[in-house]
């Protein structure tokens, strides 16, 4: 069966280093049978979570329906009848970028939080997706991992949509010129990352 992995791009700059280094994991799993989709956040109309609440109230281990019709419940679908996912931002002010935070926030409809309750709890722990994270730095990559918060919210954001981290790509030093090509080192992971995403495997068992 064809795998299908979808990439969710939270970068402004289309052809910038995010969306380059996610075009080469999207070819390498290409070039392993994956069928590859990208959706870029800036190009979708997704409105902000007003922490209302409506979305986690009723149980069960579908999503949880929001208050605003707006280009989500279309990302979302096609999120969950993926295999694999790539979640990408360039670090903002030392996190993801407004675009992606944005689109984290609405993950809360994958919350079981009705009133009354002290804590939220995850619908589904594990849909038997799996994550590759992207992000850039003009810090070195060392630095970053250290310093910058981009990594650490896409793999909250995966394990809110159900998915296990298989790798990370950290892009760092990305501002020493106006287009910087991607060392050859990057492109490397890049296609390693693509090629295991790609990788066939046998069903998962549902934790819930």
């Amino acid at each position: 069966m064809t795998r299908k992995i979808i990439a969710i791009v939270g970068s402004y700059r289309k052809e910038g280093i995010v969306e380059r280094a996610v075009e080469a994991i999207l070819e390498a799993a290409a070039e392993r049978g994956a069928e590859t989709e990208t959706v870029r956040l800036i190009d979708r109309s997704i409105e902000f979570c007003t922490n209302c609440r409506t979305c986690t109230r009723e149980e069960g281990p579908q999503r949880g329906i929001c208050v605003h019709r707006d280009g989500m419940s279309d990302i979302l679908d096609r999120v969950e009848a993926a295999d694999g996912i790539v979640l990408a931002s360039p670090v903002n002010f030392f996190g993801v970028t407004a675009v992606t935070q944005r689109f984290i926030e609405r993950l809360l409809c994958y919350a079981y939080w009705p009133w009354g309750k002290p804590m939220p709890a995850l619908r589904v722990k594990d849909r038997g997706l799996e994550a590759v994270l992207v992000t850039s730095s003009a810090m070195p990559a060392a630095l970053g991992r250290v310093f910058t918060r981009s990594l650490s919210s896409l793999k909250r954001a995966a394990q809110t949509l159900g998915a296990k981290t298989a790798g990370t790509l950290f892009v760092g030093s990305a501002a020493l010129r106006e287009r910087r090509e991607l060392p050859q080192a990057i492109l490397d992971r890049a296609r390693k990352l693509g090629h295991e995403l790609a990788r066939q495997r046998t069903e998962p068992e549902p934790l819930n």
